[in-house]
């Protein structure tokens, strides 16, 4: 009996560690968004309530977040390099899914009142780039399902945006070209796959 008891707690102790692992590695299959949400308990309603709040399709805001992060919770832009060898500085502090900086980060934090939000959370970044699209939606006069000019927003800013800084950015057009694409292909994938996942519930109602 009493090896059955630390047996137990073994487990009980190990099991916050196993959760958190589950939680922050990224999906098995990116290109899947069914097979992302039914691999990642809790993301789907947490993109669902990110979407209701903020008028922006699921799709989008994951194609945005793919784009970003490739779903790495911890995601930092890569370091400049000195001599073309050595690492220097990074580019800037974005960090995390969203890669939000973090000048912008407490901008949201001050708009929604989420001020425990953090960044290598999946339920606080989904929860930024859908205001920060709202936002774009607003203040840029782009319609929700329009992902090629909500990327742009994202990536320049909504200043930058109305001022048109992306003109001569043939790259970045390119990049959000491919963006859209894969919105356009997440959301045939939802389709298919949405009623069920809207009957799953969140794993012991944190995950």
């Amino acid at each position: 009996m009493r090896y059955n008891n630390k047996r137990l707690i073994l487990v009980l102790l190990a099991l916050p560690l196993w959760l958190a692992g589950c939680a922050t590695t990224p999906p098995s299959n990116t290109d899947d968004i069914c097979a992302i949400f039914k691999e990642k308990d809790g993301w789907y309603h947490d993109a669902a309530d990110s979407a209701r709040k903020w008028n922006t399709p699921i799709a989008t805001m994951m194609a945005t977040m793919h784009q970003e992060s490739r779903f790495v919770h911890d995601a930092k832009p890569p370091r400049t390099k000195i001599l073309w060898i050595f690492p220097g500085p990074r580019p800037s502090d974005a960090y995390g899914y969203s890669q939000a900086l973090g000048t912008t980060w407490r901008g949201y934090q001050r708009s929604t009142g989420n001020y425990r939000g953090d960044r290598d959370d999946f339920e606080d970044a989904i929860d930024f780039i859908g205001w920060y699209h709202n936002t774009s939606q607003r203040q840029c006069r782009i319609q929700p399902n329009d992902t090629y000019h909500l990327y742009l927003a994202y990536h320049e800013g909504q200043g930058g945006f109305n001022r048109r800084t992306f003109r001569n950015k043939t790259w970045l057009k390119n990049v959000a070209k491919k963006v859209s694409a894969r919105a356009n292909t997440y959301q045939r994938q939802l389709n298919s796959c949405e009623a069920s996942l809207k009957k799953r519930k969140k794993f012991l109602g944190i995950f």
